[in-house]
This record gives C-alpha cells, structure tokens and sequence, in this order.
C-alpha cells in the first residue's frame, strides 16, 4: 500500500509497546492459538534485530487457566459431583495458573528464536508508589539494552479489584489501558493495540455497512460509532481499546489499533502502511476530504448500469463507436500523459518489464480503438436465449443472458487495460469500478476522462469510477452487497492480497507460468519458429512462454543445440532444470514456479508426453501450455489432459489474448476454476437470468398444472 502522510510519524519510532488481546492469544475454542502467537514472536524478533525496544503487554492469563482448572476439575470429581450445579471457576486462581502457562509458552517461542524474554506481573496500587515507577524505569531499560523482551500483565491473582472490573476510576482497569500507561511510564514512541478484527469500525464490525476507520479524529468519530459486544473472552473489547488509546494518543504517543491475526501486521504499520486504526493527537489535521466514498462509488456504478441495461442494443452499439473516435481524437493529449508515466518511471528505478507494459506505442490508440469497433459490431449479448422449456401447456421459462451488476478492476502498469475493459463493460452492461497502478496515474485518469465524457447523460460517466487510492481498496473489498465480481490483474502478491481479503468472488491468475513442450516428432522448423514467438514476441505478456520442455530424443539428433542456440541469438538467458542444466552447462533454475516476465526462460528435458504433463501439473499455473508434434495420438493425450485454461497444439501461447480468441477485447484471463477460464470477454462479464411467462398458473401443491418439461426451440 501506499504511504500515508499521516503514518511519516514511524520514521521517529524506536520503542514500541505492543498489547496482545485474550482473543489474539487464544481461538474461539479457548484453546492456544499457537500460529497466531508463533507469528507474532517472530515479528518481534525480526524488530528487535532491527535495533527496536519491544514491550509486550499480552492478556491470556485467565482464560488460559480457566481451561486448564475445568479440566483438572473434571478429571478429580466424581459422576455425583458433576451432577451437581457447577460453580464457576475463581478468577484469581485461574489467573495464578493461566500466567504460569502463558509465560512457558512465551519462553518456549521466543527460545526457539534466540530471544530471551522476562515476566513483570503489576497491579494497579503499584504505579502510586513514586520508588515502583522509578525502578520500573531502571529495569526495562536494563532489559532492554539487553534486548530482552519485557512481558508486562496484570497480576490478577493478587490484585484487589474484583469482577466485573467496571470501574474505571484507578491508575489502570485492565490490560489495554495498562498498555497505555506503560507507554506513557516507559516514554514508548508508539502503542500498537492488537485486536481480533482489523481496527475501528463505525459500527460492529459484522455489520457490511461498518466502514474501517483509518484515522481517528475525536472530534469526528467519538459521536458516531456505535459498539458491539464485549471481547468474546477478555475484560475490555473495543470500547476500552478505543479509550485506553484516546488517552495514550492525546497524552503524546501514537496508537495504532490493527488485527493480531493478519501476519506481519506490525511491521506494516512500522514501513508506514495505512492498515488499522491510527490515533494521534494531530490526526484534526490529516483527515482527508473524499468528494466520493467507495460506498458512494460503487452505488452510483450500479445505478447508472441499470440505466445502461435499459437502453437499446444499437444505443449501447454507439457509446462504444464514439468511445473509439473520442480516443482517436485525443491520441495526442493521451500520449503526452502517458510519456509523462513512462519518464516518472524511468527515473523511479521501475523493472524494464513494468515500463513496457506502461508505455502506449505508436499504433496503440488506433489499435485499442479498432479493437472496440469490433466489440460494438458483435451480436448484443445482453438477454440472449440459451434454452427455452415449456413448463405445462402456455408455461414458457426462457434462461437468458444478464449482466453481472458492478466488477471491480485491480490492475497494474497497463493503461491499455483500462480502455479493453471500459468497453468490455459497457458492451455486457455492467458497471465499474477501476484501480489502475500508480505508475499509471496521469495515463489512467485522462483516458477515464476520454470515456467517460462520451458516455451519453441518460447513462452518466459514473458507471465507470476511477479509483484514485489504494487506500480505498479495503473498503471496496467489503462492499460485497453492491459489487459482484473483483477481477485483479497484475502481480501474484496482488492477486493473493485480493483473494484473502474479501467476500466477493474473485475472478483471475495469479502467474502466467506457460509451457512450450516439443516432442520428438516435432517438425523442428516449426518448432523453433513457435518458441521463439512464445518467448520473445512480448516477453512481459502473462502468455509469453516462460518453461521450454523438450523430448529426450531430441538431446541426441541435435534438435535441442539447435533450439538453444536460436534463443541465445535472440538475447534469451537460459536457465536449466536438474537434466538440462549438468547437459547444457546453464545455471541451475531456482524454481520450476517462477515466472520472468522478461527475455529468460527455464529449459528442461523431460522422457515423455506423460512426463512433460506431469511437469506442468506440478509446475504451472494452468494458464496457457503448448506441444508441438506431429504425432496426432501425442497431441490428443496432451490436449485432453493438460487441465490448463488454454492447451495449444503447434500455435504460440501467445494467441492466448481475447482480441485473438475474437472476443473483440479481454477484462484478463482466468486460470479460476469457475464460469470464465482463459481470455475472459463480454461472456464471461455474463451471467443468466430465467424468464417465465405464463396465462395465470398456480402451483396449488403441484396440482395446478400438468408438467411436460419440454425443450422448445429457442427461435420459437
């Protein structure tokens, strides 16, 4: 994510107290979460070799010896005592015991990661003790000149507050607003509050309108959030979150509320990423001024897509042909805007392969323009009837064609995507929402423009929202009521992010790991002309061939010299499997599953058409695969077996492209194994709808008709 100004803060930061909730230590079970806490240890360790002080403030105590007490409390009693009404467990004593076995636990992981760490058990009387203070100061500094971790928690086998510890009058009440003071004692630079959800929400976190609260501003906020329940296991929850932070962030410290479940969650807040909930006495000062919230975005993208939806087939033909003049007739003004990307990233250091995909080449308006021209002169593919029953006797159910509501498009570095997908959506009337790269910022917003100014009034330029943040992509991510499909193209980290952070289904490929499989009858000529047009045609495309795979035979009679002698004319780095490398004396390939996206590929040899499928079932990303052979039962086995999304047979993986397939353009190409795989256009942006027309039936308990279940032709 991008950086946010009011995150510079993290720059300063070297002691960090970190508060580790009951429901971060423990599952919903009770049990340990032993991950969770592995995780988090590991975090601290990685930060505490970095040259931070870490303070750990961790709840967990009791609910761990409650656990444990039940259990033993089972085991000794007999049947007539478990008969009788339970008494519920003492708190203090499950506290004395839980806190031997949270503290094990802590010494146990941070052992393993050569990390001493102490245990300082207070209570609240302490801290009116002026010498306590003085020498609490004294200790953890020596600790931590050490770089021991401190691990501080209420000593609640002793302490003299009692359950329902609701009042809040003394020094601390309980561990968040003890984390606080300890900041506070301690001069900590920054507070970091570990929760079960992913920070502050308007409201409870389960309900989808809840928005997450990036910046907390007092002024703002504390009249419009409403709570929900207490923690599931702890004293506090968010409201006593919220206060304890309120109190650090006003007194001078930085409080940061995020989940203890999302890994590396720290060390995000630490690079200065906007995730959770920031409290900080100058946040008045940050807070944004949105013109549209992702809500409001992705409302009016359907509303003006149900406007869309209504007009005529040869309406929605002409939006599209005057999308292609507008384009055309400000080629120009596009050009000077993306140049201006391409310099950016030039001297930002960007990969050679980003900068290619970035740059719009001479011929590119006028190609994406006779690509839409394309589009708009297919069929309509809104309302097509796929089948047609007759129910009963005058009972008609259609199944048609429906747009699929509003797509949400992540993409990185390629403008020209923007341009295939706008279109697409209008042709399948959908609305959308787009998240180009930053990169593309300046390319991006004026080809938006373009479109969307020549999209007529009675539909409006909002059914196509351009999405300015990244910041706003959570948000987006949870509006699963009003957006229907995410479609993230771009890198494998983008598409996992995507996929683990959200609700709404997920349409896409994460690698473009393509293989070109020669076999031994291939006609060799052939062969070198489609390798080299996979591997060097466009090597940064997902569909360039990134893993040549060739037949053993073909090492003896010469073949394979030849192949790889043709790629290293062209510029092509070779790298080798375990047989090709030791043979071909190449550089071993660190990984089968590594796609380059740049003038290099992997070579290996493989013994057969079996073996060289079981290569790209364990190596692929069931993208685009190919064989070459004119063995017409090899092909047969290859094709049928391959469970890719596309399988070629003597073609190029690069015809792998919706433009090529006719689609007239593609939104990406999915390797999911749901409605849409390979090139996905205007049908895979489509969904079904039943229409049933009928003269007044009723079901009346099945009595009311007489069922033929007929197929009727579609014309009909």
């Amino acid at each position: 994510m991008a950086e946010d100004s009011s995150r510079a803060f993290v720059k300063d930061v070297k002691r960090i107290v970190i508060k580790v909730g009951t429901a971060v230590v423990t599952r919903n079970d009770g049990r340990l979460a032993l991950g969770r806490l592995g995780a988090l240890c590991e975090q601290i360790k990685e930060l505490n070799s970095q040259g931070y002080e870490i303070i750990l403030v961790s709840s967990g105590a009791v609910g761990l010896g409650r656990q444990r007490l039940r259990y033993r409390r089972l085991v000794n009693s007999s049947f007539a005592d478990l008969q009788k009404p339970q008494v519920e467990l003492d708190g203090k004593a499950c506290a004395a015991v839980g806190q031997n076995s949270l503290m094990a636990l802590y010494d146990t992981l941070f052992s393993e990661l050569d990390i001493s760490s102490a245990q300082l058990l207070v209570t609240d009387s302490d801290f009116r003790d002026r010498d306590f203070r003085k020498q609490l100061n004294e200790t953890v500094k020596s600790l931590l000149s050490l770089k021991v971790i401190p691990i501080f928690n209420e000593n609640d086998a002793v302490s003299t507050r009692k359950a329902p510890y609701e009042d809040s009058s003394g020094i601390f009440w309980d561990n968040d607003s003890l984390a606080a003071l300890l900041a506070l004692e301690l001069k900590a630079d920054l507070l970091v509050l570990l929760s079960d959800v992913e920070g502050l929400y308007s409201g409870p976190p389960s309900d989808p309108k809840s928005k997450l609260i990036h910046t907390y501003v007092k002024e703002k906020h504390q009249g419009e959030i409403t709570f929900g329940d207490k923690s599931r296991v702890g004293r506090g929850g968010m409201t006593a979150k919220v206060k304890a932070a309120v109190n650090a962030a006003y007194a001078g410290i930085p409080v940061v509320i995020t989940s203890g479940s999302a890994p590396e969650n720290i060390i995000r807040v630490l690079q200065g990423q906007r995730i959770g909930t920031l409290f900080h006495q100058d946040a008045h000062l940050w807070e944004p001024t949105k013109e549209v919230g992702a809500r409001e975005m992705a409302v009016a993208a359907r509303d003006s897509s149900r406007r869309l939806q209504a007009l005529s087939p040869q309406e929605r033909k002409k939006i599209l042909l005057d999308i292609a003049d507008a384009l055309e007739a400000n080629e120009k003004l596009i050009t000077v805007e993306n140049e201006a990307d391409v310099a950016a990233a030039q001297q930002a250091g960007y990969e050679k392969s980003l900068i290619s995909r970035l740059a719009l080449k001479p011929g590119k308006i006028a190609s994406l323009a006779k690509s839409i021209r394309v589009l708009a002169n297919m069929e309509d593919p809104i309302g097509r009837v796929s089948k047609k029953t007759q129910l009963a006797d005058g009972l008609i159910l259609e199944k048609t064609s429906s747009p699929l509501g509003v797509l949400l498009i992540v993409f990185e570095s390629r403008p020209d995507a923007l341009v295939q997908i706008a279109s697409l959506a209008i042709r399948s009337g959908n609305g959308l929402l787009l998240k180009g790269g930053k990169e593309a910022k300046r390319s991006n917003a004026i080809l938006h423009k373009v479109i969307t100014e020549a999209i007529p009034d009675i539909v409006g330029g909002k059914v196509i929202g351009l999405v300015t943040s990244r910041d706003e992509i959570p948000d987006l991510l949870k509006l699963d009521d009003v957006i229907d499909l995410v479609i993230p193209r771009g890198s494998n980290k983008l598409v996992s992010q995507i996929k683990s952070s959200t609700k709404i289904p997920v349409l896409g490929h994460a690698d473009g790991i393509c293989h070109v499989y020669v076999d031994k009858s291939a006609n060799m000529d052939m062969a070198k002309r489609v390798v080299l047009d996979a591997k060097i045609d466009y090597p940064a495309a997902c569909n360039a061939m990134e893993t040549l795979l060739v037949h053993k035979d073909l090492v003896t009679n010469g073949a394979l010299n030849e192949l790889i002698v043709d790629l290293r004319i062209q510029g092509v780095t070779l790298y080798g499997g375990p047989r090709a490398s030791l043979l071909l004396n190449i550089p071993q390939a660190r990984s089968f599953h590594h796609e380059y996206n740049s003038m290099e590929c992997t070579v290996e040899i493989v013994d057969d058409v079996a073996a060289a499928i079981d290569h790209i079932h364990h190596h692929g990303s069931a993208h685009t695969d190919c064989i070459i052979t004119e063995d017409q039962e090899t092909a047969e086995i290859f094709l049928h077996q391959v469970d890719s999304a596309a399988v070629f047979h003597n073609a190029s993986t690069r015809f792998c492209d919706g433009a090529r397939f006719g689609l007239g353009a593609e939104v990406g190409i999915s390797t999911s194994r749901i409605h849409a795989r390979g090139p996905v256009g205007v049908e895979g942006l489509l969904t079904t709808r039943w229409i049933l027309k009928g003269s007044g039936q009723v079901v009346d308990g099945d009595k009311g008709v007489t069922y033929t279940h007929k197929d009727i032709p579609i014309n009909s």
